[in-house]
């Protein structure tokens, strides 16, 4: 079971993902998230930490000159999509790195349909809630709803992943629908403040998930 934590903003924290056997930590790009990560960190610094990690940059809406700006002074290892960017952008930007387009989901959504003009555009998906802004809602959408599809590429599982969640992710993982299952994705609710993660709730989270 794969886990990536998102929304970090320090470089201490960063650093000890790695040692919890965390594969991926997510920066995020977007100006108006309180988890922007251009207000603490450079890129210079990011990139001479040596990180563990895969470093995943998380984009809403972004050009693509900002997107490739930033994988240059990051040194990112994958793109995440969490907007509302067609099918040709993330093609444009999954031409030259990895790619995750992330999809709100909302409890009314056909999830087929919503994926079936991407699948050829990107590498890998991120199923998250559908909020009032994008991501960051701490909230689960209905994890039944992928039950029984096929979703034919790696998925990312988001949303409002908690700390007492260990037991209900096993279950999950269990689907037939989770052979595709690549990784988790945690953010708001492993924290002490937006940006700050609790390190002792991940470390607890990790060897419970894979226990």
């Amino acid at each position: 079971m794969r886990i990536k934590v998102c929304g970090m903003t320090e470089l201490e924290q960063l650093q000890q993902l790695g040692d919890l056997g965390v594969e991926f930590a997510g920066m995020i790009f977007y100006h108006k998230s309180p988890r922007f990560v251009l207000r603490t960190l450079t890129g210079a610094q990011v990139k001479r930490a040596k990180l563990k990690v895969y470093k995943v940059g998380v984009f809403v809406n972004a050009s693509y000159d900002e997107i490739m700006n930033h994988v240059e002074n990051f040194g990112l290892d994958l793109v995440q999509l969490h907007g509302d960017e067609t099918p040709r952008f993330c093609e444009q930007v999954s031409e030259y790195i990895q790619t995750i387009k992330a999809f709100r989901i909302t409890e009314d959504d056909n999830i087929p349909w919503k994926i079936k003009d991407y699948v050829d555009a990107c590498d890998m998906y991120m199923f998250d809630t559908m909020g009032a802004g994008y991501g960051g809602t701490g909230k689960k959408f209905d994890w039944s709803m992928l039950k029984g599809l096929d979703i034919g590429k790696p998925f990312f599982l988001s949303g409002g992943i908690e700390p007492t969640d260990a037991a209900a992710v096993k279950e999950f993982a269990n689907e037939p629908v989770a052979k595709n299952l690549f990784a988790l994705d945690m953010n708001s609710k492993f924290e002490i403040s937006p940006g700050i993660k609790d390190m002792e709730l991940v470390k607890k989270f990790v060897e419970e998930v894979r226990g």
